[in-house]
Parts: structure tokens; C-alpha cells; sequence
């Protein structure tokens, strides 16, 4: 095993419930809905698994262990994600550790919510956006962000329609992918006439959240040699927090700090990748993150988005089903839809949006939204085993 690899953890499974408005059924049964499928995917059963990682808002006063007894579990180990969007990866990476560290075999990282627009704006996330920003009008993540794009745009010169062809991009696969939320195409006409929200944010650069969950099954090499599953791989990887400490609009989630060493660890570059899952809560985000994991420079996101198509058969496709822009945001935020996504284009098993030769890809989380900005940030590099 080399130093700092995730070299001996192989994902053998991945799931995702249906994605609704709404729902009669609870987060719990959402939870264990969606590793059932990321089980059986994999080949394995609920009493293989030795280690569950869980993100969820809604799920206290239940919590991670509450839900081993829900399931049936016996596990070794257990983590509680608390990241927002950096949730998903996060928990994978902390997984992999775990099992090379032989303290779990078989771990399922799943997140998951039951909640529509109304009461995801009513969720309070932190007490300074609760008891500080709330009296004065607040508007949720959607006042927060629609600083951050106008001073992007500001400082960088992107327009409206920069933003608009990665959501018009965005939407044209989640055309492809049957569990996306949204069924119609947009056009350009479409998203610049949209109405507005927060300016310069508008209807079609606002995220949708949703009611599912999503799930991904990691196990240890001697687990992957007895399963006949499609095996992915963790190449690389990486976290930060609160980044930079000094300065919450700094237009940086901080994925440049890592982004070297992932690829390092991962042997190769953003030249070499199939793909990007972004967290996509607002399209200035997914710049953002471009530009962190070394797509494009600082402030030139806009011409990279120019420069490419970014749909499944594109040059570079972005959030190949959709996004949590055009498929829904379910799980906390917890970032797991990328996840899930990318492990399925690496299985061969996408359907009718799958990369055609698609071998390795990067996915990046972005959340834990405060005053200005999401203090948590994560990014991956995942091939085909």
C-alpha cells in the first residue's frame, strides 16, 4: 500500500431513490431505501455491512447509531456528516481510511432528506444566518449566492449568459437521466427571461430541493475479490475547511490547497478526466470549483464554459445527469448525487446519458453554508477499477 493512496478500497455499490417534491415516507425509510439498492447493486446484503455513514438534516433527533438499530446493522464504524454539500465525498474518504485501517469491511456513505423548497427555506443552518441575517430579510442561500455571483461577475467580467450555458448544458442531460426532476429543455431565451430571485440570480440558477437519498457501498480488497460487481476506485482526495479564514468572499471554496496532491495521488491531471460532478447549487459555484480543480484559471471559467460542450457527448461533460440544478437537490446537501452519478458512469451502467470510453472522472463538494459562503469543501478523483 502507498503512503497516502486509497490503494485496497474498492466502491462495489451505489443507489438512489426515486427524487420527488414530495414524499409520505419518512428520512429513515429513504435511508435504508437507498442502501438496499446500493447493496444489491453490489452483491451484498444489510448483514455484510460493518460500517454506515450518514448525512441528513432532518433525521434528529435520530442519528447514526439510532439508525443501526432501524436497519439491523452491527458496524464497527460509524460517521455523522456535518459538511453540507462536502458531506458525500468527505464520508467516502473517511470510509476508505477506515477500512484500510481494518476497522470495517463493508461500509455504506448515504445521504438523504425529506423536505420540499417551503420548509428547506424555513431550515435554519447556523445560528448567524438564523438569529443575525434572518431579521433583516434574509433569503436563504439564495441571498448569499447572489452576492458571490455578482461580485463574480463583477470582478471577472461573466455574464448572465455564461451561467445560462452550463444550466441550459445541465438540463440537456438531465433529458437523459429518468430520476431527473425536470422534463423540459431550457433555452436561452428560457433562463434569461426566467423570473428573478435574488439579482443577478434568477429562477433557473437556483437549486430544487427534493425528497430521495443516495448511496454508495465501500468495501476492502479482500471483499472486492469475492463480488462479481463493476469496482471503482478512489485515486485521489481531499477536504478544507473554512478556507481562507480571513476573507469569506473570496470567490475560492479552497480546492486549490489539495488539488496538487490529489492529483499527485491520483497520477494524473484535469487534462485526463471524462468528466466533473460539481456541486451545483448555483451556477457560480460550479466556476468556482473549475477553477479550484485546475480547469480553468482564476476568473476564466466563463471562457472555458465557451470553449466547451458540456453535455454527455461534449468535450467535457458537466454533471452528466442533470445536477442538483436540473435532477434535484435531495441529502442535506450532502453532495452524494455527484457520487452517485460518477460511479455510475464508471460502472457502464448511465443508460442513455453514459460517456462513451469513460474511465475516470473528478467530483467536488461544496457546503456548510454560514454568513457568506460554504466553509466545507471536497473533491475526489475516481476510474474504473
Amino acid at each position: 500500500m502507498v503512503l497516502g493512496t486509497y490503494e485496497g478500497v474498492y466502491i462495489v455499490g451505489a443507489g438512489q431513490t426515486l427524487y420527488e417534491k414530495r414524499t409520505t415516507k419518512t428520512v429513515q425509510h429513504l435511508i435504508w431505501e437507498a442502501s438496499d439498492l446500493a447493496l444489491r447493486s453490489a452483491g451484498l446484503a444489510f448483514e455484510d455491512a460493518d460500517g454506515l455513514g450518514i448525512t441528513s438534516f432532518v433525521l434528529p433527533p435520530d442519528n447514526v447509531t439510532t439508525m443501526t438499530e432501524h436497519m439491523g446493522l452491527e458496524c464497527r464504524w460509524l460517521f455523522q456528516g456535518l459538511y453540507g454539500g462536502a458531506s458525500g465525498i468527505i464520508g467516502m474518504l473517511h470510509a476508505a481510511r477506515a477500512i484500510q485501517a481494518g476497522d470495517a469491511d463493508v461500509v455504506i456513505i448515504v445521504a438523504a432528506d425529506v423536505f420540499d423548497t417551503e420548509s428547506h427555506m424555513r431550515m435554519a443552518r447556523s445560528p448567524g444566518q438564523h438569529d443575525y441575517m434572518g431579521p433583516w430579510g434574509y433569503g436563504a442561500a439564495n441571498g448569499v449566492f447572489a452576492l458571490h455571483t455578482r461580485l463574480y461577475m463583477e470582478q471577472y467580467g461573466a455574464t448572465r449568459e455564461d451561467f445560462g450555458r452550463l444550466c441550459i448544458a445541465q438540463r440537456e442531460n438531465a433529458l437523459l437521466n429518468p430520476n431527473a426532476l425536470f422534463k423540459v429543455p431550457l433555452t436561452m431565451e428560457d433562463y434569461l427571461d426566467a423570473r428573478p430571485i435574488a439579482e443577478p440570480i434568477h429562477l433557473y440558477d437556483c437549486v430544487h430541493p427534493c425528497c430521495g437519498a443516495d448511496a454508495v457501498v465501500l468495501v476492502s480488497e479482500a471483499v472486492a475479490q469475492s463480488l462479481s460487481a463493476p469496482k471503482v476506485l478512489i485515486l485521489g482526495g481531499g477536504a478544507i475547511h473554512n478556507y481562507p479564514a480571513t476573507d469569506i468572499y473570496a470567490l475560492t471554496t479552497g480546492l486549490e490547497t489539495f488539488r496538487d496532491r490529489m492529483y499527485g495521488q491520483a497520477g494524473c491531471g484535469p487534462d485526463d478526466m471524462d468528466f466533473v460532478q460539481l456541486y451545483d447549487d448555483y451556477p457560480v459555484m460550479e466556476f468556482i470549483q473549475l477553477e479550484g480543480l485546475g480547469f480553468a484559471e482564476r476568473g476564466k471559467a466563463k471562457d472555458f464554459i465557451r470553449d466547451n460542450d458540456c453535455t454527455v457527448r461534449g468535450s467535457l461533460p458537466i454533471n452528466t445527469g442533470g445536477g442538483q440544478l436540473s435532477a434535484g437537490q435531495c441529502g442535506a446537501s450532502g453532495g452524494m448525487i455527484g457520487v452517485y452519478e460518477a460511479v455510475m458512469q464508471l460502472r457502464g451502467e448511465a443508460d442513455a446519458r453514459q460517456i462513451k470510453d469513460c474511465t475516470r472522472g473528478a467530483v467536488a463538494g461544496y457546503g456548510a453554508v454560514s454568513y457568506g459562503r460554504g466553509p466545507s469543501a471536497s473533491a475526489c478523483i475516481l476510474a474504473r477499477g
